[in-house]
């Protein structure tokens, strides 16, 4: 039973299991915001437009009643909520592939400091007029251009 506890616990605190309740806390609280959106503004609005509170709008249907209007407020709410968070992926996407072009950017120099001998392929520096491997001589580098 300890080690059942033991397990748990290594699982429950591994950086993955953390980010992602804080993820699900995030998006109760976001959808609480957006109900409330949709229900105290968007709904009114279209009330008035319509002339009665459209989220109360139903159908008797063999004695069952169906509120279609509570089910279109919802999904007013779905399509905000995945509208919002394809513009927070999109954005995060787009500022990790700017962080990464940086980050390959940062690495790259602009003159080259090494080249390869043309004799045995290994790496020497860009002004070397003779590799110090084979002793062969090399052009220099205005004549390599």
């Amino acid at each position: 039973m300890k080690e059942f506890f033991k397990g748990f616990k290594e699982f429950a605190m591994r950086g993955n299991v953390i980010d992602m309740a804080v993820g699900v806390i995030i998006a109760g609280a976001f959808s609480a915001i957006v109900n409330s959106l949709v229900e105290d503004i968007i709904s009114p609005f279209i009330g008035a437009i319509t002339g009665q509170n459209f989220a109360d709008k139903t159908f008797e249907v063999a004695g069952v009643t169906v509120g279609y209007g509570s089910f279109l407020m919802a999904v007013v709410n779905f399509i905000i909520i995945a509208f919002v968070l394809f513009c927070i992926i999109k954005a995060i996407t787009k500022a990790k592939a700017r962080a990464e072009a940086l980050v390959i950017k940062e690495n790259k120099s602009e003159d080259p400091t090494k080249k390869i001998c043309p004799f045995c392929k290994t790496e020497i520096h860009i002004e070397a007029t003779r590799c110090p491997h084979c002793t062969s001589e090399l052009k220099t580098r205005e004549l390599d251009a």
